[in-house]
């Protein structure tokens, strides 16, 4: 019996404290946005400022001051910039779109009072 293996004493006192268990993270915490993520609000409303005309450029202004009001209660988003231009550029398109309703207007006021009867 000499192919045995003498049984190895166990070491007095534990040298080795036992881990203690991982702190559970809660489940909201993976919720909250990460540092740099992008305003989808600002992306929107520079999205819809730019393919957007006439009223449509509304959108863009409502989307704009929506997502300049999360970042500002948010800073840890990016996207300021992106939603300064949508909300400036839908300002312009509103303007625009009221200029050429006031000019179609004048013109047809124009062509009627002057007896012009062909459209």
């Amino acid at each position: 019996m000499t192919d045995q293996v003498p049984p190895v004493p166990a070491p007095e006192g534990n040298p080795v404290a036992p881990a203690a268990p991982a702190a559970a993270q809660p489940a909201y915490a993976a919720a909250a946005p990460a540092a740099g993520t992008w305003n989808v609000l600002a992306i929107v409303s520079l999205v819809i400022a730019i393919v957007g005309f006439s009223w449509i450029s509304l959108g863009a202004v409502i989307t704009g001051h929506i997502a300049l009001s999360q970042l500002k209660q948010n800073p840890q988003q990016q996207g300021r910039g992106l939603a300064l231009a949508g909300t400036i550029i839908g300002y312009v398109g509103i303007v625009a779109t009221v200029i050429w309703v006031i000019a179609i207007i004048g013109f047809g006021l124009l062509a009627a009072s002057t007896g012009y009867t062909t459209y």
